[in-house]
């Protein structure tokens, strides 16, 4: 049984290394990536401190989640479940909470926080299913879940549950793509909308209305002799 055990984890370790073959055009060797992925390095680290957490050696489990957040910049609660082939790329920034669950051949981007929103107890952090991309930046919070096949635009902040086959940007999220439809523009992932850029546009306009409103009144006191 522990040599099942065994070869199942050396496994999901090789799984882990494949997956960043077929992810990132920039990987050369195994020596490179083993050795040079933060990514990797921060998975690894989770696999063991999540089998500590699970033998309720909390203490030591804790140990390890900070030690490898010092030197990876990612911090994954060793509470978090995470499946086979998950990708972090780049990974600085990110940060995963301790009642996440992440499923099979999910794909993270630098910044990403699956975190709470410190109102919930018990399942306070997000579900994200099989086959999901969370592109740079995003917020996911919450005790929601992220459907199957989905994908979170870079800089989204998601608040509520998002179908399978989804597509959500925005903040808050907003679902452009559902099932292969488009609800808005399709766009990929260097494309996606810029929900602050967007912002700076609705105030500009807001400043040159002001403007007109301004002129105007400063014309109506010239003509009334003020």
């Amino acid at each position: 049984m522990k040599k099942k055990w065994g070869e199942s984890m050396i496994k999901v370790l090789k799984e882990d290394i494949e997956v960043i073959f077929e992810q990132d055009p920039a990987a050369r060797s195994y020596l490179e990536v083993i050795l040079t992925y933060s990514g990797l390095h921060a998975i690894w680290a989770h696999r063991f401190a999540h089998i500590l957490f699970q033998k309720k050696w909390f203490f030591l489990a804790r140990v390890v989640s900070q030690i490898s957040r010092f030197f990876t910049g990612i911090e994954i609660h060793p509470g978090a479940k995470i499946g086979r082939r998950f990708f972090i790329d780049h990974g600085m920034g990110v940060v995963i909470g301790e009642t996440c669950e992440i499923g099979d051949n999910v794909t993270v981007y630098q910044g990403v926080t699956l975190g709470g929103t410190g109102k919930e107890k018990g399942k306070r952090h997000p579900t994200i299913e099989d086959n999901v991309l969370i592109a740079t930046g995003a917020k996911v919070l919450g005790s929601i879940t992220i459907g199957q096949n989905s994908k979170v635009g870079a800089g989204s902040v998601v608040l509520h549950d998002v179908p399978h086959n989804s597509t959500v940007v925005g903040i808050p999220g907003k679902i452009v793509i559902k099932n292969g439809i488009r609800i808005k523009k399709d766009l990929n992932h260097r494309d996606l909308p810029d929900p602050v850029a967007d912002r700076l546009k609705e105030l500009e306009k807001e400043i040159e209305q002001l403007k007109e409103l301004l002129e105007e009144k400063k014309e109506g006191t010239i003509k009334n002799g003020y």
